[in-house]
């Protein structure tokens, strides 16, 4: 059935579940897709589940005015407002290089020791985003560097020290909040241990529980006020859980660490469910289970559609058999629900198509960008050779 064509879902409920319950479980599923336009296929899939929000990825993006026209006909398939979704870091991370111009890396930002430029860089991004017609933007990155994560990480970290790392942040979150963006710190509770990229395996960091609480969720401690969104990790900790279970699927960490004791209260996001971190401790379809068992709003399939179907489906089966599970998909739908009410960014104005002038304009802001941060980074590279040169010959 995951192979054909999907219809509405009244049509095709197996169950006999509610359609309340189908849309509940619609509003915690934000998925991505291939293409760079609206199949017709895939216009059924969206009008059909009704999603809470979609993502893209360098492979549906093409130019300004299309990537506006995708973003502006999904929603138009959906009834209630969508988070329209894409990472956007800089540097390695960098989904817009191609349709408007490359925007400097994180370390390469923070390498200037300019806490104005750390809020320009959240400015500059933020504008990207918007004039494409996203609102939303997983970044920034609050995973501290270290040896052991750099060849997987590389510069998509500030800093490996966890103040740094917060001012950083903390400024970039302000330039994405003054261009109308909402950020997601990630990857909770922290990858800056971990040597394994996610993508691919289960990464397992052996920090203890007070080395983690110091140092790697510092910054969530510090920001809980400052994120809409959280994004937690594919990766094991078995010094806080006793085994191997990935913190995108551990209540420990999400319900009584996020939740209870950093008192988190914005909405909780898993990373992308078809990911190997995850995929190793368990199927699709019970990962999306497992992980809003686990207390997440909000759980993200990026690419394949027969995941999407699966996951939905076993949900909303587990919600009808479960009533606890149910009563806790439905705290989350109202988390979210009530989210989008009262978010200024999301109900502001729609952003108009992008002009040629308009993009224009954008790559000159990142050029300028970029000769400010060259210009500091120089400076500061100066001010550290006069120092070590008078600290030599003292």
């Amino acid at each position: 059935m995951l192979e054909r064509l999907p219809v509405p879902i009244k049509s095709i409920s197996r169950s006999g579940a509610s359609q309340d319950l189908e849309r509940l479980v619609s509003q915690l599923l934000i998925f991505g897709f291939n293409g760079t336009e609206l199949s017709t296929r895939l216009k059924t899939t969206i009008s059909a589940l009704q999603p809470g929000g979609i993502i893209l990825f360098a492979r549906n993006i093409e130019s300004p005015r299309q990537t506006h026209a995708l973003l502006r006909s999904a929603q138009r398939l959906v009834a209630d407002k969508m988070f329209l979704c894409v990472d956007m870091e800089g540097g390695t991370v960098d989904r817009l290089r191609d349709a408007v111009a490359p925007a400097p890396s994180v370390a390469e930002v923070f390498a200037s020791q300019r806490p104005q430029l750390f809020r320009e860089h959240g400015r500059v991004i933020g504008m990207e985003v918007r004039a494409l017609g996203f609102n939303v933007d997983f970044a920034p990155v609050l995973d501290l560097s270290s040896e052991a994560s750099e060849p997987v990480m590389r510069t998509r970290t500030a800093s490996g020290f966890q103040d740094e790392t917060i001012l950083y942040a903390r400024h970039f979150l302000r330039g994405l909040r003054e261009s109308g963006v909402l950020a997601c710190g990630k990857h909770f509770p922290g990858l800056g241990e971990a040597s394994l990229d996610s993508h691919q395996e289960l990464p397992v960091v052996f920090k203890s529980w007070r080395e983690l609480w110091l140092e790697d969720l510092r910054p969530y401690r510090t920001l809980k006020r400052e994120l809409p969104f959280v994004m937690v990790a594919h990766c094991a900790y078995p010094s806080v859980t006793s085994d191997k279970t990935p913190a995108s699927l551990s209540r420990k960490w999400i319900t009584e660490v996020l939740r209870r004791k950093i008192g988190y209260r914005g909405l909780i996001i898993s990373d992308d469910l078809e990911m190997g971190g995850v995929l190793a401790a368990a199927d699709i379809g019970d990962a999306a289970v497992e992980t809003l068992r686990a207390g997440a709003d909000i759980f993200l399939v990026c690419h394949k559609e027969e995941n999407v179907w699966r996951t939905f489906y076993t949900v909303l089966a587990e919600a009808e058999r479960d009533h606890r599970f149910r009563r806790q998909v439905e705290a989350a739908a109202e988390r979210s629900r009530r989210f989008k009410e009262s978010c200024r960014a999301l109900n502001r104005p729609a952003v108009p198509p992008p002009t040629d002038a308009a993009i224009d304009k954008l790559r000159g802001e990142l050029w300028e960008f970029g000769e400010k941060l060259r210009l500091a980074t120089a400076a500061r590279a100066t001010a550290v050779r006069v120092e070590e040169s008078l600290g030599s010959s003292s």
